[in-house]
């Protein structure tokens, strides 16, 4: 018996057999290889009603490998079907348009299933979990960082294991000689390469004077084969370090063939590169899905996650980087800097790995490949395996027109500061919807179906099954009960053993699929997207969320404010108590207090509030501190106001701060980093219709030798020149050589004023009081 993790996956075709390779690490920590040749490529033809399915099994005669009739589920409905094999995967596209041709053929399903993943479904198989092959031959192996190559000779099964091996990590990133703006690998050498392991060891490749980097690029790429790690860390490195190292490579004619195989990277699924047999995993992936975190460039997520404070590390602008590098007295600190860039990637990647693994483990992902994708496709995938379990059909992707439906409740706030509120939480409102009342694709009922047995949406009557249970409800009962399993597992363990640290990623990789489900429902690019299902469990949590506000009424339980799936109320204990009863034995849902505010703030708007807690956290929710598209002079301030009024209750200190604030603006003495506005490019630039702010500053970037596109944050200041209209007047920060040229006026006016006034004016404060900086009034005649 074999027993291997699953590290990555891909195929081959020898002569016209293809071949599954599997790469992992043995219960031994030997790093395998596992070939299996038994599996072919396949897709299904569902055959139009009262149509003889003989006529296209003769019509298909020579061009599939075999034929098989049989019936499988599509929407929950039964439909005849032909599974027709091919002998390679490059055969499916062109046998799959003649199939869809035929007449007597509906529609070809399943053929855009990538063969490795069709693997893994039909085996029941995930990554980065536990396999085990019971019949197996090992065979010639000609690979030099491959310890065993292994032929199986009967289906792999996989086991229930939760421990992960010891991955041998390793992180790099590369600094560019880049004198002319945005670097180019065709003219632009490669002046630094750093790298950290799992060992610590650290390691820095540098070029030499004259810049030469034909050599430290071969003694990196030799490193990185001798140290053979299993997992290669990067920070943006899908868009810049690795895509920058194939092309220079090329240029130089330098082979980089850092793969378990020794073949170069090349990039797959997603925009991904795949480095085979090794996991290369880009944690800008990972970054990106946190809201929070509005700048997401490394030295920020880093001090984020309490890494690296930006205030104890070296920092340069990336267009400065060839200055540093030209004056020998500041190589050092570039030096510096492109070493603390790789701790922060290394540290980072502790932090994300386990949780990335889980992740992987639980949608069926590879561990390359789940932080790029989609959350939508982490979702699909997932149900991809239990789809085939259920002998669903996988429908096709389809291009949807954009349509609305009614989403949650929002109440309108009360505004000003309330004292002594709890928050109730609805525990996942709408995955426990969806088992409650089985809403799934296939258990939906047509407006013309009659059926008795059925569970109807309130206000927009849409009807579901009872019976049998939907496609959604059995994946989201198998999520709920597997992270119970976990969490008492964890009660086993201390909380700073690292089994504890394994399972509580993977309960929380569990939750955050489970409440993703809801989401899937009603993204447009999903294959088993049904408006009617999305609507219908808005509707039920709308009426839900009603009944609860109404009984909390009835016994005299003050409401604040409501949304989606919370209260906020007045904390008195035996009628919350009293509340939580109800919820749970009278509507079936469970509801808790997620967290008690001492004093919170609402303004006019939904929403939009900040609360500090019984242990001293302030929470800040909808303001500009919480949004990217402000400077950080404006979100800085606001932050300060809301935490003096809700700590000191000191109107005047707040109106103090802000006076002296502007009053630092007016004489300049501000760093530029303060006025920065930062915004993302969501698509390529020649894709813009209007010409925004941020739209403009890129285009102004190019003009100056940089590269920007999609994807790409830019950083812009608001200057006094370039006409009336903001849009000609944003400039890209590293394009400004004094400080007289930002418009001093448009910052007040339009980012710390709004951005103030958004609380004060809530307690009464003026405009004109918030320029003067003098208030008389007390803030307890705004408390209610």
């Amino acid at each position: 018996m074999l027993k291997f993790w699953l590290l990555d996956i891909t195929y081959s075709v020898i002569g016209n057999v293809p071949e599954i390779r599997m790469f992992g690490i043995d219960e031994h920590g030997r790093r395998v290889l596992v070939l299996d040749r038994s599996f072919r490529p396949y897709f299904y033809a569902i055959i139009k009603d009262n149509i003889d399915e003989g006529k296209v099994k003769k019509k298909l005669e020579g061009k599939a490998l075999s034929i098989e009739s049989c019936v499988r589920k599509l929407f929950g409905r039964e439909r005849k079907v032909l599974k027709i094999v091919t002998t390679i995967p490059a055969k499916v596209k062109e046998l799959r348009e003649y199939v869809r041709s035929l007449s007597e053929v509906e529609e070809v399903v399943e053929a855009d299933i990538r063969f490795y993943m069709r693997y893994m479904i039909d085996m029941g198989i995930k990554p980065s979990s536990w396999i085990i092959i019971q019949n197996y031959e090992e065979i010639k192996n000609p690979y030099r960082y491959i310890d065993g190559v292994y032929l199986a000779k009967s289906k792999p099964e996989v086991v229930e294991d939760h421990k992960v091996p010891r991955l041998k990590m390793l992180a790099f990133d590369i600094e560019v000689y880049n004198p002319k703006g945005m670097p180019n690998p065709e003219r632009d050498p490669i002046i630094i390469i750093t790298t950290m392991n799992s060992d610590g060891e650290l390691k820095t490749f540098i070029a030499s004077d004259e810049r030469n980097d034909r050599v430290i690029i071969k003694e990196f790429v030799n490193y990185v084969k001798e140290y053979n790690p299993d997992v290669i860390l990067g920070y943006n490195s899908n868009n810049f370090d690795i895509p920058y190292l194939v092309e220079r490579c090329e240029k130089l004619g330098i082979k980089f063939d850092i793969s378990r195989v020794e073949s170069k990277p090349e990039q797959s699924v997603y925009g991904h590169w795949s480095i085979i047999g090794r996991a290369n995993i880009d944690l800008y992936n990972f970054i990106e899905d946190i809201p929070e975190l509005k700048v997401k460039s490394l030295d920020y997520a880093a001090e984020y996650f309490g890494i690296m404070k930006r205030s104890e590390r070296v920092l340069i602008p990336g267009h400065r980087v060839y200055e540093y590098w030209n004056d020998k007295r500041k190589r050092e600190l570039l030096i510096k800097y492109a070493i603390d860039d790789v701790v922060s990637t290394y540290k980072l990647g502790e932090k994300f790995l386990p949780y990335a693994i889980q992740l992987s483990s639980i949608s069926g992902l590879p561990l390359d490949q789940v932080g790029i994708a989609s959350v939508g496709a982490r979702v699909e995938w997932m149900i991809m395996h239990v789809a085939y379990k259920r002998g669903e059909l996988v429908p096709n992707k389809e291009e949807r027109p954009y349509e609305t439906y009614r989403g949650a409740i929002v109440l309108e706030p009360k505004p000003g500061i309330h004292e002594n509120i709890a928050v109730l939480d609805f525990t996942s409102m709408y995955p426990n919807i969806m088992m409650k009342y089985n809403i799934s694709p296939d258990t939906y009922i047509e407006p013309w179906e009659e059926v008795n047995d059925y569970y109807e949406a309130p206000e927009v009557h849409h009807r579901f099954r009872k019976q049998p249970k939907g496609l959604y409800p059995e994946i989201l009962e198998e999520l709920v009960c597997a992270r119970r399993r976990v969490r008492e597992l964890m009660s086993k363990y201390s909380e700073d053993s690292s089994e504890w640290v394994l399972l509580n990623e993977r309960q929380r990789a569990l939750k955050i699929m489970a409440n993703a489900m809801y989401g899937y429902c009603g993204w447009l690019g999903a294959r088993w997207y049904r408006r009617e299902v999305a609507e219908a469990v808005t509707a039920w949590a709308r009426t839900l969320l009603k009944n609860v506000i109404n009984y909390a009424k009835k016994i005299g339980l003050q409401v604040i404010y409501g949304d989606t799936d919370s209260l906020f109320v007045k904390y008195r204990e035996e009628l919350i108590d009293k509340l939580i009863g109800y919820v749970e034995k009278e509507l079936g849902f469970e509801i808790k207090i997620d967290r008690i505010y001492r004093r919170v703030l609402f303004t006019e708007a939904k929403k939009r509030y900040a609360g500090l807690t019984i242990d001293n956290k302030i929470d800040v929710v909808g303001f500009e501190t919480v949004r990217g598209d402000w400077a950080d002079i404006a979100k800085d301030l606001q932050e300060k106001v809301v935490e003096i009024i809700l700590r000191e209750g000191n109107i005047e200190k707040a109106l103090k701060l802000v006076h002296e604030t502007i009053e630092r603006l007016k004489k300049l003495k501000f760093s530029i980093d303060e006025v920065i506005i930062w915004k993302t490019l969501d698509k390529n630039l020649n894709e813009y219709k209007v010409l925004t702010p941020h739209v403009a500053a890129a285009k102004k970037l190019i003009e100056h030798g940089y590269k920007v596109g999609k994807g790409d944050t830019i950083g812009f200041v608001i200057t006094k020149q370039g006409g009336s209209k903001l849009t000609y007047r944003a400039k890209p920060y590293i394009l400004i050589k004094d400080l007289n040229e930002i418009d001093i006026n448009y910052y007040i006016e339009k980012q710390i004023l709004p951005a103030v006034m958004r609380i004060l004016k809530v307690l009464g404060v003026r405009e004109d009081e918030v320029l003067s900086g003098r208030r008389s009034t007390s803030i307890l005649d705004y408390f209610n």
